[in-house]
């Protein structure tokens, strides 16, 4: 870590505490940096055990394989495919990208659970587009 780094977290640092903040995380190019204030009702040894951080599992994404237009569902009138919360294996359909005029059909490609839907029904997506993040 060179000393601009250090320079650029005590910036961060000076940043938080003016404006109040108890977290902060950032993530850039492999570097990971989570700084997170104690509670200043109590002291950080006295600190309940729920206040300990967890690292969590890494969502899993589902990109475009394509260039095209993204649809949530097989019609406007249908139910979307995939929502959050919903269930997936490698073979469900998750959307559909319709690419000059042909519909294609997106698969999971993954097991889990739908945590987000990242891309815009009926709006443009590019090719490895997230469109997806699954837990």
């Amino acid at each position: 870590m060179d000393p601009n780094d250090i320079k650029e977290i005590k910036a961060i640092i000076d940043l938080m505490k003016k404006h109040d903040l108890s977290v902060f995380e950032i993530e850039k190019e492999g570097f990971r940096l989570k700084l997170e204030k104690a509670p200043s009702s109590q002291p950080p040894a006295a600190a309940p055990p729920a206040a300990k951080t967890i690292e969590t599992v890494p969502l899993k994404e589902i990109v475009s394989p394509m260039v095209g237009t993204f649809y949530r569902s097989a019609a406007p009138d249908s139910a979307p495919f995939v929502d959050v919360g919903k269930s997936v294996t490698d073979d469900t359909v998750v959307c559909i990208i319709e690419a000059m005029k042909v519909m294609n059909e997106i698969k999971a490609e993954t097991n889990g659970i739908i945590a987000e839907v990242l891309a815009e029904n009926g709006k443009p997506v590019q090719f490895g587009q997230v469109l997806f993040k699954v837990r």
